[in-house]
């Protein structure tokens, strides 16, 4: 998850003295991106070192694309991404956050010695103006994926920094990303998060169990434990995906890779730099390097037995939820047909 989040705020310039909130006063909105300003968040996110190093070599390692630059870093956090557009030569860095995480990251970089090459401004994208009359950037740079990529994820915000500040030319970093979904033999672990509330203590807590089984898990999983082929469900290009386009239904089909039980499916996504000399890529995989995404695991209600071969097909609609549009409703429908039985599944989730 990216750094920081956006959120309504009255504008702001870098001068603007952040407005003092009474406790009293604070919204369910000042409480989600004030979460941001937990240090163990960007703890978490700095030592993720797929995360940091993908964008670190992105950045160092293509100085020809940031020299002279302008650069804009939306969702900037601690900082961390700003002061490597400014190693490589950025001629300044305007970086925006509304978390208070910002008081940290203008300390941060003034310790390393960048006061004045990056300007750092609280406030929310759609809203900053820009100081110096700063109209156009060359290069915007964010990490603004979240669980499941797109759970309080930045992309809206992104799509909002390049509609309002890219330059004709300009530069998005990253600038791709794919989700995938495939099967997977998960027992013991739907056995103690799910089926657990059969019998609790020797009490019947079953009307708890149709709730939970609707509430992915975002966990790290084996890759052993995926029994299927990968399908590609969706693909993101930053340059012309637009909020709309957020909201969408895909099928997919995978096929058993060996004999086994399939218990639930798994999503994960990667992201590319296509714009580096020699284009940059990480994935959130499960038989890929840890990362701090993880992955994101639905349960079925009925388990597949599944040969090697055969075939689960299905659609997957994605949206955000209309009571908490930060939650994402994702609704899988999935179909199979066996040598050991079949089975028609819609089940409908919420991932808050």
């Amino acid at each position: 998850m990216s750094e920081t989040a956006p959120t309504p705020s009255p504008s702001l310039s870098p001068e603007t003295p952040k407005p003092d909130v009474e406790q009293k006063e604070k919204t369910s909105s000042d409480y989600y991106w004030n979460s941001y300003a937990h240090f163990s968040i960007h703890e978490e996110m700095l030592k993720d070192e797929v995360r940091t190093m993908s964008y670190r070599r992105a950045i160092l390692d293509n100085k020809h694309l940031f020299k002279d630059k302008i650069v804009l870093d939306v969702g900037c956090g601690s900082g961390i991404l700003s002061m490597f557009c400014s190693q490589a030569g950025a001629k300044h860095v305007y970086a925006v956050d509304m978390s208070d995480i910002i008081v940290q990251a203008r300390q941060i970089c003034e310790d390393n010695g960048f006061k004045d090459k990056i300007t750092l401004i609280q406030g929310k994208i759609e809203e900053v103006v820009l100081p110096n009359g700063v109209e156009k950037v060359d290069i915007i740079v964010s990490e603004w994926m979240g669980y499941f990529l797109l759970y309080e994820s930045m992309l809206n915000s992104v799509i909002v920094a390049r509609d309002r500040f890219l330059a004709e030319d300009g530069i998005l970093m990253p600038d791709q990303s794919s989700m995938f979904i495939a099967g997977l033999e998960d027992a013991a672990y739907k056995e103690e998060k799910i089926h657990f509330w059969d019998n609790v203590y020797g009490f019947d807590m079953k009307c708890i169990k149709s709730i939970a089984i609707k509430e992915p898990l975002v966990d790290s999983v084996d890759g052993a434990s995926v029994c299927t082929t990968a399908c590609k469900f969706f693909d993101i290009d930053l340059y012309t995906v637009t909020e709309e386009e957020l909201s969408f239904a895909r099928e997919f089909s995978v096929q058993a890779t060996r004999s086994d039980y399939c218990h639930a499916f798994i999503a994960w996504f990667d992201v590319r730099f296509s714009k580096c000399h020699k284009p940059i890529y990480f994935s959130t995989s499960p038989m890929a390097k840890y990362t701090h995404w993880k992955q994101t695991v639905f349960y079925l209600e009925d388990v597949l037995t599944v040969n090697e071969g055969e075939e689960i097909t299905g659609k997957i609609k994605v949206g955000p939820n209309e009571k908490n549009p930060r939650d994402i409703n994702v609704l899988l429908e999935s179909s199979f047909s066996g040598q050991n039985g079949s089975n028609e599944s819609v089940m409908d989730y919420v991932i808050r």
